[in-house]
Protein backbone atom coordinates (compact mmCIF):
# COMPACT_ATOMS: atom_id res chain seq x y z
CA UNK A 1 0.00 0.00 0.00
CA UNK A 2 2.62 2.14 0.93
CA UNK A 3 4.60 1.40 -2.27
CA UNK A 4 1.12 2.08 -4.55
CA UNK A 5 0.69 5.19 -2.71
CA UNK A 6 4.48 6.47 -3.40
CA UNK A 7 4.00 5.65 -7.08
CA UNK A 8 0.40 7.61 -7.29
CA UNK A 9 2.05 10.29 -5.77
CA UNK A 10 4.59 10.47 -7.81
CA UNK A 11 2.32 10.12 -11.36
CA UNK A 12 0.26 12.77 -9.83
CA UNK A 13 3.51 14.99 -9.56
CA UNK A 14 4.38 14.22 -13.13
CA UNK A 15 0.68 15.01 -14.39
CA UNK A 16 0.78 18.68 -12.49
CA UNK A 17 4.48 18.93 -13.94
CA UNK A 18 3.19 18.44 -17.42
CA UNK A 19 -0.16 20.40 -17.27
CA UNK A 20 2.07 23.60 -15.54
CA UNK A 21 5.00 23.12 -18.40
CA UNK A 22 1.77 23.56 -21.06
CA UNK A 23 0.10 26.00 -19.75
CA UNK A 24 3.46 28.40 -19.27
CA UNK A 25 3.46 29.72 -22.69
CA UNK A 26 0.10 31.14 -22.64
CA UNK A 27 0.36 32.50 -19.44
CA UNK A 28 3.53 34.84 -21.11
CA UNK A 29 2.18 38.48 -21.51
CA UNK A 30 4.29 38.78 -24.30
CA UNK A 31 3.19 35.65 -26.06
CA UNK A 32 -0.38 36.19 -25.38
CA UNK A 33 -0.19 39.74 -26.89
CA UNK A 34 1.36 38.55 -30.30
CA UNK A 35 -1.33 35.88 -30.41
CA UNK A 36 -4.01 38.60 -30.37
CA UNK A 37 -2.23 39.90 -33.81
CA UNK A 38 -2.48 36.46 -35.34
CA UNK A 39 -6.03 36.77 -37.15
CA UNK A 40 -6.19 40.42 -38.94
CA UNK A 41 -2.51 39.75 -40.08
CA UNK A 42 -3.46 37.30 -41.43
CA UNK A 43 -6.08 38.35 -43.00
CA UNK A 44 -4.70 40.85 -44.01
CA UNK A 45 -1.80 39.74 -45.90
CA UNK A 46 -4.58 37.21 -47.28
CA UNK A 47 -6.16 40.12 -49.06
CA UNK A 48 -2.99 41.88 -49.91
CA UNK A 49 -1.69 38.68 -51.74
CA UNK A 50 -4.90 38.37 -53.25
CA UNK A 51 -5.03 42.01 -54.68
CA UNK A 52 -1.31 42.28 -56.01
CA UNK A 53 -2.30 38.76 -57.81
CA UNK A 54 -4.79 40.11 -59.59
CA UNK A 55 -7.29 37.80 -58.45
CA UNK A 56 -9.45 40.73 -56.78
CA UNK A 57 -9.51 44.14 -57.23
CA UNK A 58 -8.67 46.24 -54.50
CA UNK A 59 -10.57 49.35 -55.62
CA UNK A 60 -13.77 49.66 -53.20
CA UNK A 61 -11.82 47.33 -50.93
CA UNK A 62 -8.27 48.40 -51.00
CA UNK A 63 -5.12 46.36 -49.82
CA UNK A 64 -3.65 46.81 -46.12
CA UNK A 65 -0.92 48.71 -47.62
CA UNK A 66 -3.29 51.82 -48.88
CA UNK A 67 -4.90 51.84 -45.71
CA UNK A 68 -1.50 52.31 -44.01
CA UNK A 69 -0.66 54.54 -46.63
CA UNK A 70 -3.38 56.61 -45.86
CA UNK A 71 -2.97 56.48 -41.78
CA UNK A 72 0.27 57.42 -42.32
CA UNK A 73 -0.93 60.57 -44.33
CA UNK A 74 -3.21 61.56 -41.95
CA UNK A 75 -0.70 60.86 -38.75
CA UNK A 76 1.78 62.99 -40.93
CA UNK A 77 -0.18 65.76 -41.23
CA UNK A 78 -1.83 65.59 -37.64
CA UNK A 79 -5.35 65.42 -39.14
CA UNK A 80 -5.49 61.93 -37.53
CA UNK A 81 -4.38 62.83 -33.86
CA UNK A 82 -6.92 65.69 -33.73
CA UNK A 83 -9.75 63.44 -34.65
CA UNK A 84 -8.39 60.68 -32.64
CA UNK A 85 -8.55 63.35 -29.41
CA UNK A 86 -12.20 65.02 -30.09
CA UNK A 87 -13.95 61.55 -30.93
CA UNK A 88 -11.96 59.83 -27.64
CA UNK A 89 -13.20 63.00 -25.77
CA UNK A 90 -16.30 62.31 -26.77
CA UNK A 91 -16.36 58.89 -25.85
CA UNK A 92 -14.72 59.50 -22.37
CA UNK A 93 -17.27 62.29 -21.31
CA UNK A 94 -20.32 60.20 -22.47
CA UNK A 95 -19.08 56.68 -20.91
CA UNK A 96 -18.65 58.60 -18.03
CA UNK A 97 -22.00 60.44 -17.61
CA UNK A 98 -23.80 57.58 -18.49
CA UNK A 99 -21.99 55.19 -16.33
CA UNK A 100 -22.80 57.56 -13.01
CA UNK A 101 -25.88 57.66 -14.60
CA UNK A 102 -26.72 53.87 -14.62
CA UNK A 103 -24.80 53.02 -11.60
CA UNK A 104 -27.20 54.97 -9.50
CA UNK A 105 -30.28 54.07 -10.98
CA UNK A 106 -29.29 50.18 -11.21
CA UNK A 107 -28.43 50.42 -7.66
CA UNK A 108 -31.31 51.51 -6.13
CA UNK A 109 -33.69 49.81 -8.70
CA UNK A 110 -31.85 46.52 -7.21
CA UNK A 111 -32.07 47.36 -3.88
CA UNK A 112 -35.48 48.77 -3.90
CA UNK A 113 -38.82 46.56 -5.48
CA UNK A 114 -40.56 49.24 -5.65
CA UNK A 115 -38.26 51.59 -7.85
CA UNK A 116 -37.60 48.13 -9.73
CA UNK A 117 -41.30 47.90 -10.55
CA UNK A 118 -41.51 51.84 -11.62
CA UNK A 119 -38.61 52.27 -13.38
CA UNK A 120 -37.38 49.16 -15.35
CA UNK A 121 -40.41 48.33 -17.31
CA UNK A 122 -39.26 52.05 -19.08
CA UNK A 123 -36.05 51.68 -18.86
CA UNK A 124 -36.68 48.43 -20.68
CA UNK A 125 -38.80 50.22 -23.43
CA UNK A 126 -36.41 52.37 -24.23
CA UNK A 127 -33.36 50.12 -24.57
CA UNK A 128 -35.23 48.97 -27.51
CA UNK A 129 -34.93 52.31 -29.30
CA UNK A 130 -32.78 52.07 -31.97
CA UNK A 131 -29.76 54.66 -31.48
CA UNK A 132 -29.94 56.35 -34.90
CA UNK A 133 -33.66 57.28 -33.47
CA UNK A 134 -32.48 59.77 -31.08
CA UNK A 135 -30.54 61.80 -33.28
CA UNK A 136 -32.90 63.89 -34.68
CA UNK A 137 -34.56 64.55 -31.41
CA UNK A 138 -31.27 65.24 -29.50
CA UNK A 139 -30.78 67.76 -32.55
CA UNK A 140 -34.25 69.36 -32.04
CA UNK A 141 -33.15 69.54 -28.16
CA UNK A 142 -29.73 70.42 -27.97
CA UNK A 143 -28.56 71.99 -31.24
CA UNK A 144 -25.44 69.88 -33.30
CA UNK A 145 -22.90 70.93 -30.81
CA UNK A 146 -20.71 68.97 -28.04
CA UNK A 147 -23.90 68.67 -25.76
CA UNK A 148 -26.40 66.48 -27.77
CA UNK A 149 -23.58 64.45 -29.10
CA UNK A 150 -21.82 63.44 -25.10
CA UNK A 151 -25.89 62.96 -24.20
CA UNK A 152 -26.10 60.31 -27.65
CA UNK A 153 -22.58 58.71 -26.25
CA UNK A 154 -24.11 58.01 -22.52
CA UNK A 155 -27.64 56.84 -23.82
CA UNK A 156 -25.70 54.37 -25.09
CA UNK A 157 -23.67 53.74 -22.40
CA UNK A 158 -26.59 53.59 -20.12
CA UNK A 159 -27.98 50.57 -20.53
CA UNK A 160 -25.47 48.13 -20.73
CA UNK A 161 -24.36 49.31 -17.15
CA UNK A 162 -27.55 49.80 -15.99
CA UNK A 163 -28.39 46.08 -16.69
CA UNK A 164 -25.25 44.93 -15.47
CA UNK A 165 -26.01 46.54 -12.14
CA UNK A 166 -28.75 45.44 -11.49
CA UNK A 167 -28.69 42.05 -12.58
CA UNK A 168 -25.58 41.84 -10.36
CA UNK A 169 -27.89 42.88 -6.81
CA UNK A 170 -30.59 40.90 -7.73
CA UNK A 171 -28.12 37.56 -8.64
CA UNK A 172 -26.41 38.04 -4.70
CA UNK A 173 -26.72 34.88 -2.86
CA UNK A 174 -28.95 35.24 0.16
CA UNK A 175 -26.99 32.79 2.31
CA UNK A 176 -23.90 34.77 1.63
CA UNK A 177 -25.81 38.00 3.05
CA UNK A 178 -26.88 35.89 6.17
CA UNK A 179 -23.44 35.01 6.99
CA UNK A 180 -22.24 38.57 6.91
CA UNK A 181 -25.19 39.32 9.66
CA UNK A 182 -24.76 36.38 11.85
CA UNK A 183 -20.92 37.33 12.20
CA UNK A 184 -22.59 41.09 13.01
CA UNK A 185 -21.06 42.70 10.06
CA UNK A 186 -22.01 46.38 9.86
CA UNK A 187 -23.63 48.09 7.20
CA UNK A 188 -20.93 49.48 5.78
CA UNK A 189 -18.81 45.99 6.29
CA UNK A 190 -21.35 43.67 4.87
CA UNK A 191 -21.57 46.26 1.54
CA UNK A 192 -17.61 45.98 1.04
CA UNK A 193 -17.12 42.39 2.14
CA UNK A 194 -19.35 40.59 0.55
CA UNK A 195 -22.13 42.94 -1.78
CA UNK A 196 -19.28 44.54 -3.25
CA UNK A 197 -17.32 41.60 -4.14
CA UNK A 198 -20.60 39.55 -5.66
CA UNK A 199 -21.43 42.74 -7.68
CA UNK A 200 -17.77 43.77 -9.26
CA UNK A 201 -17.29 41.07 -11.68
CA UNK A 202 -20.26 41.09 -13.47
CA UNK A 203 -20.31 45.01 -13.20
CA UNK A 204 -16.97 44.96 -14.82
CA UNK A 205 -18.54 43.27 -17.59
CA UNK A 206 -21.28 46.10 -18.45
CA UNK A 207 -18.97 48.51 -18.12
CA UNK A 208 -16.64 46.59 -20.86
CA UNK A 209 -19.98 46.05 -22.99
CA UNK A 210 -21.32 50.04 -22.25
CA UNK A 211 -17.73 51.10 -23.32
CA UNK A 212 -18.05 49.28 -26.59
CA UNK A 213 -21.63 50.76 -27.34
CA UNK A 214 -20.06 54.09 -26.68
CA UNK A 215 -17.49 54.05 -29.54
CA UNK A 216 -20.72 52.86 -31.88
CA UNK A 217 -22.61 55.55 -30.72
CA UNK A 218 -19.76 58.00 -31.48
CA UNK A 219 -20.24 57.30 -34.94
CA UNK A 220 -24.15 58.14 -34.93
CA UNK A 221 -23.03 61.32 -32.61
CA UNK A 222 -20.53 62.49 -35.09
CA UNK A 223 -22.65 62.19 -38.50
CA UNK A 224 -24.83 65.46 -36.45
CA UNK A 225 -22.71 67.98 -38.05
CA UNK A 226 -19.72 67.19 -36.98
CA UNK A 227 -16.64 68.74 -38.45
CA UNK A 228 -14.00 66.93 -36.72
CA UNK A 229 -13.56 63.31 -35.45
CA UNK A 230 -13.42 59.51 -36.82
CA UNK A 231 -17.12 59.58 -37.20
CA UNK A 232 -16.31 62.92 -39.55
CA UNK A 233 -13.52 60.82 -41.69
CA UNK A 234 -16.05 58.01 -42.01
CA UNK A 235 -18.70 60.73 -43.54
CA UNK A 236 -15.73 62.48 -45.69
CA UNK A 237 -14.72 59.34 -47.06
CA UNK A 238 -17.55 58.45 -48.17
CA UNK A 239 -18.95 61.70 -50.17
CA UNK A 240 -15.49 61.62 -51.28
CA UNK A 241 -15.27 58.32 -52.57
CA UNK A 242 -12.06 57.28 -50.45
CA UNK A 243 -12.63 53.52 -49.64
CA UNK A 244 -8.87 53.73 -47.94
CA UNK A 245 -10.09 56.79 -45.71
CA UNK A 246 -13.25 55.05 -44.53
CA UNK A 247 -11.32 51.58 -43.83
CA UNK A 248 -8.31 53.52 -41.57
CA UNK A 249 -10.52 55.03 -39.71
CA UNK A 250 -12.12 51.68 -39.00
CA UNK A 251 -8.81 50.57 -38.16
CA UNK A 252 -8.84 53.55 -35.63
CA UNK A 253 -11.98 53.06 -33.72
CA UNK A 254 -10.99 49.44 -33.34
CA UNK A 255 -7.59 50.65 -32.17
CA UNK A 256 -8.61 52.72 -29.89
CA UNK A 257 -11.64 50.60 -28.67
CA UNK A 258 -9.57 47.22 -27.59
CA UNK A 259 -7.26 49.86 -25.78
CA UNK A 260 -9.91 51.60 -23.51
CA UNK A 261 -11.20 47.87 -22.80
CA UNK A 262 -7.82 46.67 -22.14
CA UNK A 263 -7.76 49.38 -19.88
CA UNK A 264 -11.12 48.46 -17.80
CA UNK A 265 -9.64 45.20 -18.06
CA UNK A 266 -6.34 46.39 -16.21
CA UNK A 267 -7.63 48.96 -13.83
CA UNK A 268 -10.53 46.06 -12.60
CA UNK A 269 -7.88 43.37 -12.31
CA UNK A 270 -6.74 44.09 -8.89
CA UNK A 271 -10.19 44.24 -7.61
CA UNK A 272 -10.81 40.73 -8.46
CA UNK A 273 -7.63 38.56 -7.88
CA UNK A 274 -9.78 37.06 -5.13
CA UNK A 275 -11.54 35.12 -8.02
CA UNK A 276 -11.20 31.22 -8.38
CA UNK A 277 -12.29 30.63 -11.69
CA UNK A 278 -12.03 27.95 -13.70
CA UNK A 279 -10.28 30.19 -17.13
CA UNK A 280 -8.97 33.17 -16.00
CA UNK A 281 -7.80 36.00 -18.68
Amino acid sequence: MVVMTAIETEIAEEAARAGADKSVPLRRPGLRFLLGFAVPIVLALGWEAAVRLGLVQGRLMPPPSRVLSTLYQLAASGELLRHVIVTTARVAAGFALGVVAATLVGAIAGASKLTRDLVDPTLQGLRAVPSIAWVPLFILWFGIYEQSKIILIAVGCFFPVYLGMLGAILSVDRKTVEVGRIFRLSTPALVRRILLPAILPEYVVSLRAGLGLGWMFVVAAEFMGASEGLGYLLVDGQQLGKPAQIIAAIVAFAILGKLSDWLIVLVSSPFLRWEDRFARS
